[in-house]
């Protein structure tokens, strides 16, 4: 008689992949809940969704049915800053576990994108329509209302006025323009509205990666930095550079043929990669490619 039919246990890459496969289907918070299956391969990503859902109740249950959308916004600002204390990480912002969810609701203290999901899950089983937003060097908060939008910033918990979003963007459209020069002067003139619209859930999921990506890579720590890296190309597929930048990565793990796989789809994908020399001086260097077309 045959025994028990024994089913693989998904690894945290291929949970993540699961998670993130169609746009339609892909849930957000849980995905990001599971980006700390990185340091943490027993996390409990459901147990995490729970506690989140659990702060959620408290809320709601102190809000009657009839509560207008402003009366709704000022409880929710109430409890998620004062009442339970979530606030920007000033003392250590650079710190991995402002980007792991379940650290930041152990320890209120996180980086805006991170608190923003938290806000934005809240606030939503709240009945209020949020959206997380990719401003330029800053995430945000935007919540529709009935007297027109109210952004958020999640690091201060303060609303930001049009005046200073647009001193925000003061320094971003500068490097816009010495950049392009006359399209630069062009991206100056794009509307306030077009910065603040609600960044899709594989965009969020990027900038979550990007943050530790950034942060690992400063540390030079390469196991980590490998692993950021796996979750960003089954995220983006085709965001090729990053995938270049995990063969660079694994060739200096020394996993020579996964490296010289990515390099070389790289240099396939991107043509026009002002990088491309470069990248096949690396492939010659592991041993593959042909010296004489470098010249």
């Amino acid at each position: 008689m045959p025994g028990p039919l024994l089913l693989h246990a998904p690894t945290p890459l291929e949970y993540f992949r699961s998670l993130v496969a169609e746009d339609h289907t892909l849930p957000l918070l849980e995905a990001a809940i599971s980006v700390a299956q990185d340091e943490l391969p027993g996390l409990d990503v459901q147990g995490v969704l729970g506690e989140i859902d659990a702060l959620a109740v408290r809320l709601s249950s102190r809000l009657p049915g009839d509560a207008a959308p402003m009366h709704r916004l000022r409880l929710m600002n109430r409890f998620f800053f004062q009442e339970l204390g979530f606030a920007g990480n000033v003392n250590d912002y650079y710190d991995v576990a402002n980007s792991h969810l379940h650290a930041v609701i152990r320890t209120r203290r996180g980086i805006p994108i991170t608190l923003a999901l938290l806000y934005i899950e809240i606030a939503s089983q709240a009945g209020l329509v949020a959206h997380g937003v990719s401003f330029p060097g800053h995430f945000l908060v935007k919540l529709r209302m009935p007297q027109g939008d109210v952004v958020i910033d999640p690091f201060t918990g303060r609303s930001v006025s049009r005046e200073a979003l647009d001193a925000m963007l003061v320094p971003y459209r500068q490097r816009q323009t010495l950049a392009m020069g006359e399209l630069g002067s062009a991206a100056g003139s794009i509307p306030l509205a077009l910065y603040l619209q609600p960044a899709p859930p594989r965009d969020i999921l990027a900038r979550v990666l990007r943050n530790l990506k950034e942060i690992h890579r400063g540390t030079d720590d390469l196991q980590r930095l490998h692993k950021v890296l796996d979750r960003l190309v089954v995220l983006l597929p085709d965001a090729w550079e990053e995938r270049r930048d995990r063969g660079l990565v694994m060739a200096r793990l020394g996993a020579v043929a996964p490296a010289v796989a990515d390099l070389s789809s790289y240099l396939e994908h991107a043509p026009d990669a002002p990088d491309r020399m470069a990248i096949a001086v690396r492939l010659v260097e592991l041993g593959h490619g042909d010296p004489s077309r470098l010249h």
